[in-house]
């Protein structure tokens, strides 16, 4: 399996740990997480090793990718998380990032997430990456977008409440996008 860790020029990019689960509590349980994203069921410290076990830790043993931990390269103080997820309902990849509401506003979910597809692209031969998110959720229609990714669909997803705006590659013709019927 290829390295799932690599750097930017502000931030280092690793594969979650299970000593990575304060971090996870504090992240998935901000008001903005539970908007965007949803409840993760993680109230305690158990929860979130079970989060990082049977999400992240599961998604690299099973499809060699995943969420990643965002950390400073400065001090190496944990920001965020970026990567790709592969859902059962949806044909490929989708880019998936969420940030610690203090850190907003840096670029970070930006850089990560070029990042991260450069590393889809170059390391794992992955060539098409679709992006997800709530229609309200404006901040993460800019990352996709400013990610090269343009609105294709509003699409129902199982296990997410409401629609979800469905985002594919510029230029992507139709047909790539997969069918959802």
């Amino acid at each position: 399996m290829q390295s799932l860790a690599f750097t930017t020029p502000r931030l280092q990019l690793r594969p979650l740990r299970e000593d990575d689960s304060a971090f996870i509590l504090e992240l998935v349980n901000e008001p903005a997480f539970l908007a965007n994203i949803g409840d993760k069921d993680v109230h305690d410290l158990a929860g979130a090793r079970n989060y990082i076990e049977k999400g992240p830790q599961a998604s690299y043993r099973q499809h060699g990718h995943g969420l990643l931990l965002v950390a400073l390269r400065d001090g190496g103080e944990p920001v965020g998380i970026c990567g790709l997820v592969k859902r059962d309902s949806l044909p490929h990849p989708d880019i998936g990032y969420a940030f610690l509401e203090r850190h907003w506003g840096r670029g970070y979910a930006s850089e990560s997430g070029a990042a991260c597809l450069a590393h889809a692209r170059e390391a794992l031969n992955i060539d098409f990456v679709v992006g997800i998110t709530a229609p309200h959720n404006q901040g993460s229609i800019r990352v996709l977008e400013k990610l090269g990714l343009c609105y294709d669909r509003m699409l129902e997803l199982p296990g997410i409440e409401g629609p979800s705006l469905y985002f594919v590659p510029a230029g992507a013709a139709p047909a790539q996008a997969g069918p959802f019927d």
